[in-house]
């Protein structure tokens, strides 16, 4: 049975979001205020505040309300989750790619002789 992991399907989730891509590109250079991250998106501010509540649900922002401004913040480690699975999926399809060349190696080798 395949393992099921709900942080890893928030992760990729929240990561399936062209929007949130880019918020998590802009807070790549520092935490930024919603109404800094809001302005470069034609969208409604509860639209973009849906955005936030996901990324901030995969465990991949933070938030923090000073007076009347919350302020967003990368979370350190969010992404290790998506990057370990990757790490994973490429070493065993690196593994499974090395035996079939083997084996077409040793079949046109046997072919030859």
């Amino acid at each position: 049975m395949a393992k099921y992991d709900l942080s890893l399907d928030t992760v990729f989730t929240a990561l399936g979001d062209p929007t949130r891509r880019a918020i998590l590109e802009r807070l790549s250079r520092g935490p930024a205020s919603v109404s800094e991250l809001a302005a470069p998106f034609d969208m409604a501010m509860p639209s973009f505040m849906g955005h936030l509540k996901k990324l901030e649900a995969a465990g991949m922002i933070s938030s923090e309300k000073d007076g009347r401004v919350r302020t967003c913040a990368l979370v350190p480690g969010a992404f290790a989750p998506a990057k370990d699975w990757l790490t994973a999926q490429r070493d065993l399809w690196e593994a499974r790619l090395d035996r079939f060349d083997a084996f077409v190696t040793q079949l046109a080798k046997d072919q030859t002789e």
